[in-house]
């Protein structure tokens, strides 16, 4: 009569051990689709981020690009200006030396005049 009783709890331990090992592996299969829809956002956002870095990548080739135009543009200006710049300084100079030239020459003109007139003096008034 023990043996009836034992293979009765042997039956019912046996349903409490089968009942704890489906319900643990039933948390098991959770945890594991946790897992997979975790990484599943988790690649959805490397993709995302990955395609927002090769957007950036190529907004940056092109910045270097007009950088470079622009820097080219801007060396090609400053060597225009330095041109006009020699060009204004030559030219000023050789201004500056025109005009120390009239002065000079105005200067020897009057002197010379002044002398003539002193000279002829009165070759004017006896004419008259």
């Amino acid at each position: 009569s023990t043996r009836p009783a034992n293979h009765t709890m042997s039956s019912s331990a046996s349903s409490v051990a089968a009942a704890n090992l489906q319900s643990t592996n039933n948390q098991l299969v959770k945890c594991i689709e946790d897992l997979r829809q975790k990484r599943s956002i988790l690649n959805s956002e490397i993709h995302q981020a990955a395609e927002e870095r090769s957007k950036i990548e190529h907004n940056l080739e092109i910045l270097r690009e007009k950088l470079g135009r622009v820097e080219s543009e801007l060396k090609r200006r400053r060597e225009g200006s330095e041109e006009y710049a020699k060009t204004l300084r030559e030219t000023e100079g050789a201004y500056n030396k025109i005009l120390e030239s009239t002065q000079t020459l105005l200067h020897v003109l009057k002197r010379e005049s002044g002398t003539l007139q002193d000279k002829y003096k009165g070759l004017n008034s006896t004419q008259g």
